[in-house]
């Protein structure tokens, strides 16, 4: 199953870059729906670095669902402009561990318009067996409300001081 966005984001492309590697961010576009506890020592970093990074997921931010491994890397050989975050993790116990294939690509490049803001695009591919058919619509519908949340967060990250600027090519 596919679910995919293609937004143009009200911030330049170096803070959206920063964004999408922030825990803090995928906590704020989940929520409130989705909730996530690092199991990591330490808690979460500031910035994602590539590798796995053990999560509890938490359906309405409280109810335990499962465990879920977010598994990074950042893909080169793009055009000249595009970085690109991949997870290819996926859930390990409970609920989570019913979604058997999950790969998710998040792409950031200058709007091509011109606007000086970003182009973000957002594929998600994913398996859940025989309920992989169940588990489109309410996949489709958070990752609209994803979207809806990166646009209303995104003017801000414009202005996120002391976050770690360091850009993965």
């Amino acid at each position: 199953m596919k679910v995919m966005l293609k937004l143009v984001l009200d911030c330049d492309p170096d803070a959206a870059w920063r964004a999408i590697r922030s825990p803090a961010v995928l906590r704020e576009v989940a929520a409130p729906w989705l909730g996530f506890d690092s199991l990591e020592d330490g808690g979460f970093p500031t910035v994602w670095p590539a590798g796995p990074h053990r999560v509890d997921a938490l359906a309405l931010g409280a109810i335990p669902v499962g465990e879920e491994v977010i598994d990074l890397s950042f893909p080169g050989g793009l055009p000249d402009g595009v970085r690109m975050l991949k997870d290819g993790g996926g859930g390990r116990s409970g609920v989570m561990a019913g979604i058997t294939h999950w790969n998710h690509r998040m792409a950031i490049s200058p709007d091509p318009a011109g606007s000086g803001g970003t182009l973000y695009r957002d594929r998600l591919e994913f398996s859940a067996g025989a309920l992989s058919a169940v588990a489109w619509y309410p996949t489709w519908v958070f990752w609209q409300w994803r979207g809806l949340r990166l646009r209303q967060l995104a003017p801000t990250w414009a202005y996120d001081i002391g976050v770690d600027a360091e850009i993965v090519h």
